[in-house]
């Protein structure tokens, strides 16, 4: 593993080289797409989005160090408390949120106003197939788009969320490495797609001892105590509350309430020893990773490959004293992003403005295939060549699994505005903050004394929801008006009571 991570940066930048993928090529010229998809993993975890993450990914920082980090991914939302359904229908598809199977009330669900027929066959693996490519598939099973999924030629599919390698992420790895030996075996030299997903971080977060180990973590099971403190613990999130502030549409959600270790509980000690246990469980998906990065060099397939890793959706534990991904605030509506491969500087950042949906325009314009017509995604391949900052001004997410109309956000420049109504209690909520001076979205509650003590913090006191200070009330309006054309635009089928 050590020899590897010190290659990788030279390996990667030497992509640079490489022939421009503008144009198709014959064989195995035409570059390979590893695409790695972590299943619940917030990029404030990750310590190339937080420096002071104790979470240690030797292979994804040398890939971050080799390649480009994008700072502002998004997942555009979804209608059902299972988030990662509606984004992972969206990598498939590159349609928005409200342009998929279901998305929408019965009995428009599927009407083709919003859906196209037979949706599947113009997915991810179907067009590259179409193109002349081999597919290869291994995920978790369920809450995903099945039609898509069955469409890749080899497919391993089994939820893994144990604490060994049979039962967890090496059980992902392995089926990767078996068919790259057997592609290498058979002198397969076409051009591939692999959708390399795992099972974890997602609960439960069965992380293997040695691992546990390391972060001072449990695998804690009693519902009627706490785990035990350890110092190897990471440190509590420095927008963490002990209690959500308000009725956000949803906090009966399953993941509120009933995961395994922390249920309803928000003290430091759960989520600290829960915290542990995800970094476990990441560390050992950044290790299986390491394995197959190390397979395709031993082939000599990674300087002709574009490697991405990202997750489905973010992840609260502990922040504004949510546990879930039913949220829409930063740490869940943004998701880590990393590309490495032929024609990307080594050592780049870029903000982006994406969302995972544009995924599938932007492999199609890396290696010359045409993306399909319903696609609604846009390329950010000029990003990646470091041509363009953003692809768009505007970004929207929604979410109503629970109350409706729910939650909906929008982010222009340095402002996000969260709107929350639930019509079933009467609840209603604006947020509005200014990223660039409260990145963390900190609201009045994290200025308590008791909580500061807690976390560490010493905050500024205009790092709170600006949404009820007069001085912001043109902005207020503004982002408001910005969010009902974003509605619009997106045929989001829902409306708040104030909304026209």
């Amino acid at each position: 593993m050590r020899r590897l991570i010190v290659l990788l940066p030279l390996l990667f930048a030497a992509t640079a080289s490489a022939a421009s993928p503008d144009q198709p090529k014959a064989g195995a010229e035409r570059p390979n797409v590893l695409f790695i998809l972590a299943d619940d993993q917030s990029p404030f975890d990750l310590k190339v989005y937080n420096r002071k993450s104790t979470l240690q990914t030797p292979t994804l920082d040398k890939l971050a160090a080799g390649g480009m980090v994008i700072d502002a991914a998004h997942q555009m939302g979804s209608w059902t408390g299972a988030v990662c359904t509606g984004s992972r229908h969206m990598i498939m598809t590159g349609r928005t949120v409200w342009h998929l199977p279901g998305s929408r009330k019965k009995p428009n669900a599927s009407d083709p106003q919003y859906v196209p027929a037979n949706l599947a066959d113009h997915s991810m693996a179907a067009v590259f197939n179409a193109a002349g490519y081999d597919t290869m598939r291994t995920c978790k099973k369920g809450n995903s788009y099945s039609a898509a999924n069955k469409q890749f030629t080899v497919v391993k599919e089994a939820t893994k969320r144990g604490g060994t390698d049979e039962t967890g992420s090496a059980w992902h790895a392995k089926q990767v490495l078996e068919y790259l030996h057997d592609r290498e075996a058979a002198k397969d030299q076409d051009p591939f797609l692999i959708y390399f997903g795992f099972s974890h971080p997602h609960d439960t977060r069965d992380g293997k001892p040695e691992l546990l180990a390391k972060y001072g973590a449990v695998n804690h099971t009693d519902k009627n105590s706490l785990p035990p403190a350890n110092a190897k613990q990471p440190l509590l999130p420095s927008n963490y509350l002990p209690k959500h502030p308000f009725n956000n549409s949803h906090m009966n959600v399953r993941d509120e309430v009933s995961v395994s270790g922390v249920w309803k509980n928000r003290d430091k000690k759960t989520i600290r020893n829960e915290l542990g246990r995800e970094y476990a469980c990441s560390e050992n998906i950044d290790i299986q990773i390491n394995s197959v990065l190390e397979k395709l060099e031993a082939m000599g397939e990674l300087d002709n490959t574009y490697v991405f890793y990202t997750a489905d959706h973010g992840m609260a534990i502990g922040r504004h004293g949510l546990q879930g991904k039913q949220n829409l605030y930063e740490h869940t509506f943004r998701v880590p992003f990393i590309v490495n491969g032929p024609g990307i500087k080594p050592g780049t950042r870029a903000k982006g403005n994406i969302y995972l949906l544009d995924v599938l325009a932007t492999i199609c314009d890396l290696t010359g295939i045409q993306a399909p017509e319903t696609c609604e995604g846009e390329s950010f391949k000029p990003v990646l060549m470091g041509e363009k900052e953003t692809v768009r001004d505007v970004l929207y997410g929604g979410y109503c699994g629970g109350s409706k109309p729910g939650m909906r956000c929008v982010k222009q420049g340095d402002w996000k505005l969260i709107r929350y109504e639930s019509a079933k209690s009467g609840d209603s909520e604006t947020q509005l903050f200014n990223l660039a001076e409260n990145p963390g979205e900190f609201l009045a509650q994290h200025h308590d004394p008791a909580v500061m003590t807690l976390v560490g913090t010493k905050l500024n006191p205009r790092m709170v929801n600006l949404a009820d200070d007069p001085a912001y009330a043109e902005k207020r309006k503004e982002m408001e008006q910005l969010l009902l054309d974003q509605m619009r635009q997106h045929d989001d089928p829902y409306r708040f009571s104030d909304q026209p």
